[in-house]
């Protein structure tokens, strides 16, 4: 990032400063991943694509820049047909209730899109057409013949998930054409076994139908010189590394028309039956969506497009690297569009331990939370601030994160609550009861290092948050508006004004030293409403209101400043900005979501032939003879603070004592485990969990009820016995 040095003279300050806007893109365009319309969304969604592009985006408008924030709902492909033949409904209705769902979670969640768009729209697909037509007039499209599975009662070509087959890795019959939704293999329609139509429940035939493909593999050097030389610094590690395994495995030509009859129809007279795949004509969306911004606000959209002095972002999460790092790119280089500037994707947000699954009902949905805790009660704003705020601070950035309530509870109690909101109410409070309700005088000749600190301290802040939120890194930019919060603790601790009140008859000089460090506690909050507004809009908003300034103040080219507000100026009484989140509340949703969780195992269940898990892929006497079992007698326990399911055990295997972590909390105290002999996997990496190291694994079993039972050690109660 472009930095100014502060110590410059004016004029080369105003000269740098013009360097900087100059540097600057003209212009930005920031897009989020189309959701499908096939039903809600969770909060890992909203975790990975949708509250950092929000962020960054509040955080453009804030410097005045040209950005228009588009996204819009992924109407095609087979997800909608089939969950309308779930629903017993029609396609048409399943995209109609879900985008208008998801437009108003995405609202009520301050996720501030300039148009959220849809691709059923008759303007998406004439710009999807006009996109194919471009490239397959120009031969950079090529024709395949392959034989597909046909449904001969239903005059159809399946699509993997209209197939439906017994696994060949676990033997489960309810594997499909894609994926095993009881081993979760990846598989292909030819791997089944007995493998029959969804849709009239007969065997399908094999069938010659053509398609239409993009040769990637052409584009292969392109890819290399773009992405592996020109993006490897500046790209995070983990999209460079999939995309260098995706172009190192050597890129195959994909299809980008199937035969379906939900979708966009391609535009071709030797196409009948067929539509554009959904792959091919979602991220297309980004285009017509700002047709459809252009057009509603009298703009030009082409420049967003076609000018390279636009900076192109696309937030998504790791699930569509391929598709935004590969695909996409070769289909706009070959259109004369733009490519992406960066592609800052995330990894996945786990819930309480577990992988989110609509299936096994293990997730949060955007509107359970809407629901539970925005529309609920008064103030709901701040709750939805409160789950930002968690959000960001576990995004998983550069690995898989995991949200927890308890997790939720402690970000929003010990630091929402405890630090910035603290920090707030305590200035407005003090400075009501000691400065009569105004911004008190600020008096130089009593400065001191701590008030020339504390100036240092925000304007260091305001660079350190530019610095990461230009390089996409949103957990470091809120760390630091907290920290700042932390400090501003700090020095009001250190000054103490409420104590050097009690002696003003003493000594009259003191209203001084408090006017300095409440005038500097209030030019602080006014910096913090600026440099929060990114993440915590409604926060911001609601502390303008309490400073009884305009929003305008909020321009970031005001932050760092040390005269926002005004000597004399009356301010409101303070208003908590956080509520806290009681152990009720948490417990409610933890119970919530173990009941949900239970009724989708049970209707599982029902369905299924068999209770038992499959098993898990074949090894060799040789991979099993690697493991080292010991026995060992438990000496200690205590539970993980912070974790709900780890035990801390010392372990005793004769020769030597151990600290194992074990995920067994919810099914045993710690007082019930004292002297039960186990067996440990002795030759296990260490691995640190919560700060703690782990040496080794012991053995459980699980029963069909789920209940864990300790793997018998015998009467070796000595430990350290190897076990064979």
């Amino acid at each position: 990032m472009f930095k100014i040095d502060q110590s410059l003279s004016p004029h080369l300050i105003i000269f740098a400063t013009t360097i900087h806007l100059i540097m600057q893109p003209k212009r930005y365009l920031v897009t989020s991943a189309l959701p499908y319309a096939n039903g809600l969304k969770h909060v890992g969604h909203l975790a990975g694509a949708y509250i950092p592009a929000d962020i960054y985006v509040r955080y453009l408008r804030s410097q005045k820049r040209d950005v228009v924030f588009v996204c819009g709902s992924d109407e095609h492909g087979t997800a909608i047909p089939i969950q309308a033949m779930k629903e017993h409904t029609t396609a048409q209705a399943i995209i109609d209730k879900y985008h208008q769902a998801m437009k108003e979670d995405f609202a009520d969640l301050n996720i501030s899109f300039d148009i959220y768009h849809r691709t059923s729209d008759p303007l998406h697909h004439e710009t999807a057409q006009e996109f194919f037509k471009y490239l397959h007039d120009r031969n950079e499209l090529e024709t395949k013949e392959t034989e597909q599975y046909y449904d001969e009662a239903s005059n159809t070509f399946l699509a993997d998930r209209f197939i439906k087959g017994t696994c060949p890795n676990c033997k489960s019959d309810r594997a499909f054409g894609d994926q095993c939704e009881t081993c979760g293999t990846a598989l292909s329609p030819d791997e089944l076994i007995n493998p029959i139509s969804t849709i009239s429940g007969n065997t399908p035939i094999k069938k010659k139908t053509t398609h239409w493909y993009l040769p990637l593999a052409k584009h292969e050097q392109f890819l290399k010189d773009w992405i592996l030389d020109q993006h490897k610094d500046d790209w995070r590690s983990s999209v460079v590394g999939q995309c260098k395994s995706w172009i190192d495995g050597g890129l195959q030509s994909r299809a980008v028309t199937r035969d379906l009859d939900w979708g966009i129809k391609v535009p071709l007279e030797n196409a009948e039956g067929k539509v554009l795949y959904v792959w091919f004509d979602a991220p297309i969306g980004y285009i017509s969506a700002t047709k459809q911004w252009a057009i509603d606000h009298q703009k030009d959209w082409r420049p967003y497009w076609y000018d390279n002095d636009t900076q192109l972002v696309h937030f998504i999460g790791k699930d569509n690297i391929v598709f935004h790092c590969i695909i996409f790119p070769v289909m706009l280089k070959l259109h004369g569009n733009i490519l992406p500037t960066n592609v800052p994707a995330n990894e996945f947000l786990n819930l309480e331990g577990d992988k989110m699954s609509t299936s096994r009902n293990w997730k949060l949905e955007m509107r359970d939370f809407n629901q539970d805790f925005v529309k609920k009660e008064n103030g709901g704003d701040q709750c939805v601030d409160m789950l930002r705020f968690y959000l960001t601070q576990i995004a998983p950035e550069s690995k898989d994160s995991e949200f927890t309530w308890k997790g939720f509870q402690d970000a929003v109690n010990n630091e929402l609550v405890a630090i910035f909101g603290n920090f707030v109410n305590r200035t407005f409070v003090l400075m009501h009861k000691l400065c009569g309700g105004k911004v008190p005088a600020y008096h130089a000749e009593n400065e001191d290092k701590l008030d020339l600190q504390l100036k240092e301290d925000i304007l260091s802040a305001k660079e350190k948050i530019e610095t990461a939120l230009e390089k996409y890194k949103f957990r470091e930019a809120l760390f630091e508006v907290i920290d700042l919060a932390r400090k501003g603790n700090k020095y009001m601790q250190e000054k103490e004004p409420w104590i050097k009140a009690k002696s003003l008859a003493e000594h009259p000089s003191n209203q001084h030293l408090i006017d300095n460090c409440l005038y500097n506690c209030l030019q602080l909050t006014a910096n913090l409403s600026i440099l929060i507004n990114p993440f915590l809009p409604s926060t911001s908003i609601k502390m303008c209101k309490m400073m009884k300034v305009v929003e305008q103040m909020l321009d970031w080219s005001n932050a760092g400043s040390m005269k926002l507000l005004s000597i004399g100026y009356t301010l409101r009484e303070p208003q908590l900005l956080f509520r806290k989140i009681e152990d009720e509340e948490i417990d409610f949703q933890i119970n919530k979501l173990k009941s949900a969780a239970m009724q989708a195992s049970e209707n599982i269940n029902r369905d299924s032939p068999s209770p038992y898990l499959p098993l898990k892929p074949e090894i060799t006497i040789d991979d099993f003879g690697k493991i080292d079992l010991r026995t060992g007698v438990i000496l200690s326990a205590q539970k993980v603070p912070k974790a709900d399911k780890l035990l801390q055990l010392e372990i005793d295997l004769g020769f030597e004592k151990r600290t194992i972590l074990s995920g067994i909390a919810m099914h045993f105290t710690p007082e019930e485990v004292i002297g039960k002999k186990v067996i440990v996997v002795a030759n296990l990496a260490p691995r640190k969990m919560r700060g703690i190291d782990s040496n080794g694994m012991i053995l459980m079993a699980e029963d069909l009820n789920g209940k864990l039972h300790f793997a018998s050690a015998g009467d070796l109660a000595d430990g350290g016995w190897k076990v064979s």
